[in-house]
Order: structure tokens, then C-alpha cells, then sequence
């Protein structure tokens, strides 16, 4: 295995920059503890699944640079560089990552606000008179 591997991943409005190499499976996210940046268990464990997918739990550590958007998005983010980086990592493990779903980025992004409405969609009432 190489020393280190780069990789980015992108959702909705957030950007991670994702550095994995063997280890000992210690997570850092924007030089904190997962636990402590995000908040939330359900986000950290979501991080740590395309490891789980793959077997390499405890195996790899990963450090991430995230910027933009919201807590979700930016975890989001970092699922995606982490899959990234460990199909660069080891190629034989593409498909069942892809399988998994962790190399498809999710397109969903927010629309944008149309002038004359309301709000994305929503439109003002209409009155005949």
C-alpha cells in the first residue's frame, strides 16, 4: 500500500478533502474529533460505513478537510472522498463499493428562488379582481 491517498467528495453545498493511509483507524475531521465536529452519533457512523462495507475498519486512518454547507452534507462529503480515496487505494474494492452505493454522488441540490414567487415553487395568490 502506498503512504497516503487523496481523494474529494462533494454533497449538496459541501466540500471534503479527504486523506486516507494504513493506521490504526483514528478519524479526524478538521483537526477535531469526529464526535466533537459533528455532534451526532448517527453522522460518525455514517463516516466509518464505506469502511465497514469494505472490511477495513481499524485498518485506515482518515483525515478530512470539510468546508461548506451544513453538519449532513459535510458527512455526506466525506463518505464520498473516503470511497474515493480507498478505490484509488485498492481498485478491486470498486465494485463493491459502487454495489453499496458510496461512489454515486447524490445530485439533490437546493433550488434556486425564482423572482415572482413566493418562495422555490410557491406563488402568491391569485385574485381576479
Amino acid at each position: 500500500m502506498e503512504d497516503r491517498v487523496y481523494a474529494t467528495g462533494t454533497r449538496k453545498r459541501s466540500v471534503a478533502r479527504v486523506w486516507i493511509r494504513p493506521g490504526t483507524g483514528k478519524v479526524v475531521i478538521n483537526s477535531q474529533d469526529p464526535l466533537n465536529y459533528f455532534q451526532r452519533e448517527d453522522l460518525v457512523k455514517q463516516i466509518i460505513r464505506p469502511l465497514e462495507t469494505v472490511g477495513l475498519v481499524g485498518q485506515i486512518d482518515i483525515k478530512a478537510k470539510v468546508s461548506g454547507g451544513g453538519i449532513s452534507g459535510q458527512a455526506g462529503a466525506v463518505v464520498f472522498g473516503l470511497a474515493r480515496a480507498l478505490q484509488k487505494l485498492k481498485p478491486e474494492l470498486k465494485p463493491i463499493l459502487k454495489s453499496a452505493g458510496h461512489l454515486t454522488r447524490d445530485p439533490r441540490e437546493k433550488e434556486r428562488m425564482k423572482y415572482g414567487l413566493a418562495k422555490r415553487r410557491k406563488r402568491f395568490q391569485f385574485s381576479k379582481r
